[in-house]
């Protein structure tokens, strides 16, 4: 059976047949997984409901699935519950988030007792903190234990554990002690105390912080994973690598998303099967906000009516002033935004980005000054477009670019800090509002150059 023939079998009304389902579950959960996100979300449910539960919890569990909560919600209770016993604790607690709130209830009391509980008391930690993404499932060691009780307690607990490359160990409080790595114990003599090859005070995460600290933590100490910990040291969880390179791929498609002014949720299926009105709708708010700020755009240049009709060659270099001014802002917007999600940029650096990005809004304005101003005399040869006065054309456009690629440097680099300084997410600050905002004043900025320097010969 081909792709296409067993993609019109999920979506037929009959079902799948028994090619179909065989060929379901003969497929590796990576390629499974890619066949399901370009289903219809109808079909994909029904390609979950074919695969026995086990093979599907398994699938679930799967980041790259993407509408698993959705697809959730298309089953039956009873067998959504059941997909969701089998899932690891983390992802299963994020699936239920995902979920509408109506859902959710309808669907916890149908799980296995140890399973609601967790993602109970999972869920009343704040989503996108290291406790809402964090996994329960962790390996316990006592610091009386020898690393030959450490080994034995670990192939004891390794089938109901999602990984067991970290241990920790903890008192008789649950407080952490230290962590000892399986290839610590591996390598360890074995009639050694855990508590001499265990790491003292390792790096831990606080159970309220943010992900992407936590995430900035386990790359920089190049770590497989963190242990979470609630104010009194006791350790409830550990956030692991994985779960980073998901929260990773998920806010850096949010911040694209806002950066190209497109509402995050845009993208939650693949682009070929997202509806076109929920398209339509993420992307149009923005677009009109974007186009009625642009409308100042045509209120400026009514205010320089007088001055564009005595010297109409003014007009020719308007798209070039405004889209260099829009180009260089949304640049240091762009820099920025990355400096601040990789912790490099923090508010109290608010003065060294301003001190670098006059220098640079400079260097790149003078670039370009120059260049604009040697186009215009080398044109000179051929043409007279540019009248008698050419030199002061190309000094005013000189020195407007100078200005203007100055001005949008600064507009694009301080735009997120005042917004992170808002509580605001600073990748609204999106290179199409940058681009509008230094379109406005760049025209602003030219004309009044213009007038500057043309009065009494040209204007």
């Amino acid at each position: 059976m081909t792709s296409q023939e067993l993609t019109d079998t999920l979506g037929g009304p009959d079902g799948p047949t028994g090619d179909a389902r065989a060929q379901l579950v003969a497929m590796r959960d990576w390629d499974l997984a890619d066949l399901i996100n370009s289903l219809p979300l109808a079909a994909a449910a029904t390609a979950l409901r074919a695969l026995p539960p086990e093979r599907a919890s398994t699938l679930i569990d799967q980041p790259s699935l993407r509408r698993r909560a959705a697809i959730l919600e298309q089953l039956e209770p009873a067998l959504a519950a059941r997909i969701l016993d089998g899932a690891s604790a983390d992802e299963r607690t994020q699936i239920l988030r995902d979920m509408s709130p109506h859902e959710c209830h309808r669907l916890l009391p149908s799980m296995k007792q140890e399973a609601r509980q967790e993602a109970e008391r999972l869920l009343k930690y704040p989503p996108r903190t290291a406790g809402g993404i964090m996994t329960t499932e962790f390996v316990r060691l006592a610091p009386t234990m020898t690393v030959r009780e450490a080994l034995a307690q670990i192939r004891t607990v390794a089938r109901d554990m999602e990984s067991i490359y970290a241990c920790y160990v903890l008192d008789e409080r649950g407080a952490l002690l230290g962590a000892a790595s399986l290839r610590d114990l591996v390598m360890a003599d074995a009639d050694v105390l855990v508590t001499e090859i265990m790491r003292r005070k390792p790096i831990t995460a606080d159970v309220g912080e943010p992900q992407g600290q936590v995430a900035i933590k386990i790359s920089k100490y190049n770590l497989l994973a963190v242990p979470v910990l609630e104010s009194d040291s006791h350790v409830v969880g550990f956030v692991t690598v994985d779960d980073v390179i998901d929260v990773m791929v998920e806010e850096d498609t949010e911040r694209a998303l806002r950066m190209g002014a497109v509402e995050p949720g845009a993208l939650d299926e693949p682009y070929m099967i997202t509806p076109l009105t929920r398209m339509v709708r993420k992307r149009a708010s923005w677009l009109v906000v974007l186009f009625l700020s642009e409308m100042l755009t045509a209120t400026a240049m009514s205010f320089f009516e007088d001055e564009i009709a005595r010297a109409v060659v003014l007009a020719l270099f308007v798209p070039l002033i405004i889209s260099s001014g829009g180009n260089s802002g949304s640049q240091a917007a762009t820099l920025v935004i990355r400096a601040m999600a990789l912790g490099e940029v923090r508010l109290s650096d608010w003065w060294r980005v301003v001190r670098r990005e006059v220098l640079s809004g400079l260097a790149l304005g003078l670039i370009l000054g120059t260049i604009g101003f040697l186009r215009i005399a080398l044109w000179t040869i051929f043409t007279d477009i540019y009248g008698p006065h050419w030199p002061l054309v190309a000094l005013t456009v000189g020195v407007s670019l100078v200005g203007v690629v100055l001005w949008g440097t600064l507009s694009g680099s301080t735009l997120p800090l005042i917004l992170k300084r808002l509580g605001a997410d600073p990748a609204t600050s999106s290179a199409p509002f940058v681009a509008t905002l230094v379109d406005v004043t760049g025209l602003v900025i030219y004309f009044s150059v213009a007038w500057v320097i043309l009065r009494g010969t040209v204007l």
